[in-house]
């Protein structure tokens, strides 16, 4: 085979490329249940174009796969979802969405390796099924805040009051998001730098 005319491989995307003044990254994981704005959350906020593995759902997952409440949706992540964002200069976040299928949950091993913490995406239309996201967390010990997404067509409840329902330590962030938007999205990511720097000086607080 003549190459001698091949065009040369393409290399990376100018805006993908990492800065040179990064000297530190750390990895966090977005979990959550099917539907609850992962994806969409990485995609927002991610500085790169971000790496997805969604696929169109099929008839295989009829009866399996619990959509009650998130009907309309047509396709879903099978192993990750990636981006990265420069929180400033120096400090750069690897960002990491899980599948939210239950069936899909043995790859969490792999993702959660090396995370320093978790952002815990809440749906409130199908809020039980946070439940057992939350403690697959506190099993392995990952520290992490929750983040509800605000679905236009989801009931609004009092913060103390999903505190309660979710059962979670006054110590615990919790706030609202809207996983579309950037500037929520990272105000996500920001609170949950913030608690894993308070835990890493006052250890007594988790």
């Amino acid at each position: 085979m003549d190459f001698r005319n091949s065009e040369p491989p393409a290399g990376p995307r100018r805006e993908d490329i990492l800065p040179d003044t990064a000297t530190a990254a750390v990895k966090v994981v977005i979990v959550g249940g099917f539907g609850a704005g992962k994806t969409t959350l990485v995609g927002s906020v991610s500085e790169i174009r971000p790496l997805t593995t969604e696929e169109t759902m099929t008839q295989a997952g009829v009866g399996v796969d619990d959509t009650e409440g998130v009907e309309r949706k047509t396709a879903t992540t099978v192993a990750m979802d990636f981006g990265r964002i420069s929180i400033n200069k120096e400090l750069v976040l690897y960002v990491f969405g899980t599948p939210g299928q239950e069936r899909f949950w043995f790859l969490w091993r792999g993702l959660f390796e090396g995370a320093l913490g978790a952002v815990v995406l809440v749906d409130t239309r199908r809020l039980e099924v946070s439940f057992d996201v939350i403690g697959r967390l506190e099993e392995r010990g990952v520290p992490f805040v929750v983040a509800v997404n605000s679905f236009p067509d989801a009931p609004a409840y009092p913060l103390d009051d999903l505190r309660s329902a979710l059962d979670l330590p006054v110590s615990v962030p919790l706030l609202v998001c809207d996983a579309r938007r950037r500037d929520s999205a990272r105000d996500v990511l920001m609170t949950l730098m913030r608690y894993l720097h308070s835990l890493a000086v006052t250890p007594e607080a988790s």
